[in-house]
């Protein structure tokens, strides 16, 4: 067995998905079958041609965070991690991008 470092907010999210899906099953599933659902769930979707096309579209249009300014950006969303990113300012965003941008970021991780 190997552990895995997730940022606070993934944890969190993870520790719901499981809740979520021992609601459904009406038996328990821990964190770990819950990834384990959820690649399953995302082998069969991308099985599909077109899905995995569309996917693959999509992730390479996304402006994608590097993997520690993700972990940073969960775990201290309010704090930049480099004086730099502090001075640069991006174009504000509305809460529908934002929410769209955490979605699809969520399932980056969650890879």
């Amino acid at each position: 067995m190997k552990s895995v470092n997730l940022p606070d907010k993934v944890a969190d999210d993870l520790a719901k998905v499981s809740e979520e899906l021992t609601f459904m099953a009406k038996k328990p599933i821990s964190q770990s079958m819950a990834v384990n659902l959820l690649i399953e769930v995302y082998h069969a979707h991308l099985n599909n041609r077109c899905a995995l096309d569309a996917f693959s579209q999509q992730l390479r249009s996304l402006d994608v965070m590097s993997p520690e300014e993700f972990d940073n950006y969960w775990d201290e969303p309010s704090k930049p991690s480099k004086p730099q990113e502090a001075k640069q300012k991006a174009k504000p965003r509305t809460s529908k991008q934002l929410d769209k941008t955490k979605i699809r970021l969520r399932l980056l991780a969650i890879r």
